[in-house]
């Protein structure tokens, strides 16, 4: 048996990319997940696709009674949240710093920062009613928020805030059991980043900068939050971990080579 049969889970932005393939990940293993996002017919193709039961609902991260209904969702079955990835995000800018829409640069840190810290914030409340077990949180970052990737400031200042953030609640809340951990991504053969990963200079400039050169897979995220979500790891919180081939050795992508 797995160490998360029965676990229940809550996966944001789950009906597409890292966030569905871990939601098959952790679902394969014997967890019950719910997955949330803002397109029904998307979280309705995922649902089909994770199979084991698992169950959707429509959230927005960046409304807070949304994503508090979310992980009530997430729990119902019972009565407890075991694991939660708050894994939703995205960014409405790529170009210089002075050239960013403060608009655009608002709803960015928005949908990172203030939803991320939002699904946090009511996962926690959860978890905290079933301490000492609590439960582990895992928030999706990047490495572009630990090191400079040229022309990507804004969801990079962004991710860098869900990093820090993270340290501040594992330190907080850990009395209660509750870990809180983020994944750093490297470069990702996913839906997000097909135009990247099919080929071209700013592909070519990610692969000369990681050591292990190779274009990581979905299950690959999805393998690195399964163990910040198991007891495997239950000694760790407070943790940023990098999973991109050891591209943060290295320098960070030119996105500049997109309009070269």
């Amino acid at each position: 048996m797995s160490s998360l049969s029965g676990r229940t889970a809550l996966i944001t932005g789950g009906g597409s990319g890292i966030g569905l393939g871990t939601a098959e990940h952790l679902a394969a293993e014997g967890a019950i997940v719910a997955i949330c996002g803002r397109t029904e017919s998307k979280l309705v193709d995922a649902v089909a696709k994770i199979g084991h039961d698992a169950r959707y609902i429509v959230a927005d991260i960046t409304d807070e009674a949304a994503i508090a209904g979310a992980v009530a969702f997430a729990a119902e079955p019972t009565g407890r949240l075991d694991i939660c990835f708050a894994n939703a995000g995205g960014s409405l800018h790529m170009g210089p710093v002075a050239d960013a829409d403060v608009e655009a640069f608002r709803a960015t840190i928005d949908l990172n920062v203030t939803g991320t810290f939002l699904t946090m914030k009511h996962a926690a409340k959860q978890m905290s009613l079933q301490a000492p077990s609590g439960g582990s949180i895992i928030a999706n970052s990047s490495g572009a928020g630990a090191f400079p990737h040229r022309f990507l400031p804004v969801y990079g200042a962004a991710k860098a805030g869900i990093d820090m953030l993270c340290k501040y609640a594992a330190e907080e809340w850990g009395a209660d059991g509750i870990r809180v951990n983020t994944v750093q991504p490297g470069i990702v053969a996913d839906e997000l980043m097909a135009p990247i990963t099919a080929g071209g200079k700013l592909l070519d400039d990610y692969l000369e900068q990681m050591p292990i050169s190779r274009v990581g897979q979905v299950e690959d995220i999805a393998a690195a939050v399964r163990f910040l979500a198991g007891p495997e790891s239950s000694w760790i919180t407070g943790v940023n971990l990098n999973v991109d081939g050891g591209h943060h050795l290295r320098r960070g992508a030119n996105y500049g080579k997109l309009f070269e």
